[in-house]
C-alpha cells in the first residue's frame, strides 16, 4: 500500500518543479482573469469613491446652510390700510436692532422685495399694485447666544401691525433630515458596492484555486504550510487589489477635480449661483481626497485579506 502511494505521488512531485519553479509565483502574475479583476475593482472603487465624495459634499453644504441660516432671522411686515409700509418696516428694524444679540437688521427695499418674487412670477411684470411685504434680514452676532425670540416676537406684534418673525426652525429641521437621508442612502450604496466587490474577489480567488488545484493539492500533501500557500494567493490578489483600487481612486479624484473646475467656471452664471447655493462648489478639500485615497488602499488590503481567508478555509477542508 505504501509502495502504491509513493508510486502515485512520485510523478506529481516530479512534475511540480516543472510547473512551479523557485522564482515562479504560485498564482500567475498576469492573466486575462487578473486583468479583468483589476478592471472590476477599479470600477467598484470609482463608484464607492464617488458615493463617499458626494456624501461629503452634501454634508458639507448642508452644514454650511444650517450654520448660515441659524445665524439669521427674517422679519416680514405686511402692508396694512392706513399705515406707511416703509415707516412700519423701519420701526420693526429699529426694534430688532436694539436687541443686544443682533449684529445687523437690514430692510429690503421695494425693488429688492419685488426681485425676490421673480422666480415665481417671472420678470417684466408690474408689481406696483400688489401688496408686496417688506422683509428685514436680521443677522445675529457671532458667538452670541440666541435672543429671546418669544419676547422679541411680542414686542414686534405689539408695536407693528401685520408683522411676523421667522427663525427658520422648520427649514433647519427639514434640511437636516434631507441631508441625513442622503448620507444614509450614500452609505447604503457604498456598502452594496463593497459587497459586490467582495463577491467578485471571492469568485476570482476560487477560479485561481481551481486553475492551480493540482499544484495546491500536491503542495498540501507533501507538507507545505497552509500559511505559505495562502500567502502566495494573498500577495497576488493584494497586488491586483492595489492596482484596481489605485486606478479607481485616481479616476474619482480626477472626476472631482474636473467637476470643481467646471463649477468654478460656471459659478458666474445665474444657474451656477443657484447650484452652488444648494450643493456647494463641488470642490473637495484635502480631507476628501485623503478619504478617497484611503478607500482605494483599503480595497486593496481587503482584497488580499479575503483571498487569504478563502484559501485558508479551502486548505482546512483538505486536512
Amino acid at each position: 500500500m505504501m509502495t502504491e502511494t509513493a508510486d502515485t505521488l512520485e510523478p506529481s512531485v516530479e512534475a511540480l518543479p516543472a510547473r512551479l519553479k523557485r522564482d515562479m509565483p504560485l498564482v500567475p502574475a498576469s492573466s486575462i482573469a487578473g486583468r479583468a479583476l483589476i478592471i472590476v475593482i477599479a470600477i467598484m472603487t470609482f463608484l464607492a469613491a464617488l458615493t463617499a465624495g458626494a456624501a461629503m459634499l452634501i454634508a458639507g453644504a448642508s452644514q454650511g446652510w444650517r450654520e448660515s441660516v441659524s445665524r439669521e432671522i427674517t422679519v416680514q411686515v405686511r402692508p396694512t390700510p392706513g399705515r406707511d409700509l416703509e415707516a412700519e418696516a423701519q420701526k420693526a428694524a429699529d426694534i430688532v436692532g436694539a436687541v443686544p444679540e443682533v449684529a445687523e437688521a437690514r430692510v429690503f427695499t421695494k425693488a429688492e422685495s419685488e426681485h425676490l418674487l421673480e422666480p415665481w412670477l417671472g420678470t417684466g411684470l408690474d408689481l406696483g399694485e400688489l401688496p408686496v411685504p417688506r422683509l428685514i434680514v436680521v443677522k445675529l452676532k457671532e458667538g452670541a447666544p440666541p435672543p429671546d425670540l418669544p419676547a422679541l416676537r411680542k414686542a414686534l406684534v405689539d408695536k407693528v401691525p401685520g408683522v411676523s418673525l421667522d427663525d427658520h426652525r422648520q427649514w433647519l429641521a427639514r434640511l437636516g433630515v434631507m441631508a441625513n437621508t442622503i448620507v444614509v442612502v450614500a452609505a447604503v450604496i457604498f456598502a452594496l458596492v463593497i459587497i459586490a466587490m467582495a463577491f467578485a474577489v471571492a469568485f476570482a480567488t476560487r477560479g485561481a484555486m481551481a486553475g492551480n488545484r493540482e499544484i495546491i493539492d500536491v503542495l498540501h500533501f507533501v507538507g507545505a504550510e497552509d500559511r505559505y500557500i495562502a500567502s502566495e494567493f494573498r500577495r497576488h490578489f493584494l497586488r491586483l487589489g492595489l492596482e484596481g483600487g489605485g486606478l479607481g481612486a485616481a479616476l474619482a479624484i480626477a472626476t472631482f477635480m474636473l467637476a470643481g473646475a467646471v463649477s468654478s467656471w460656471w459659478a458666474a452664471t445665474p444657474s451656477g449661483d443657484q447650484l452652488e447655493a444648494l450643493f456647494g462648489s463641488f470642490l473637495l478639500n484635502w480631507r476628501g481626497y485623503a478619504v478617497i485615497a484611503f478607500i482605494g488602499a483599503s480595497i486593496g488590503m481587503v482584497t488580499g485579506s479575503m483571498s487569504r481567508a478563502i484559501v485558508f478555509r479551502h486548505l482546512h477542508n483538505l486536512s
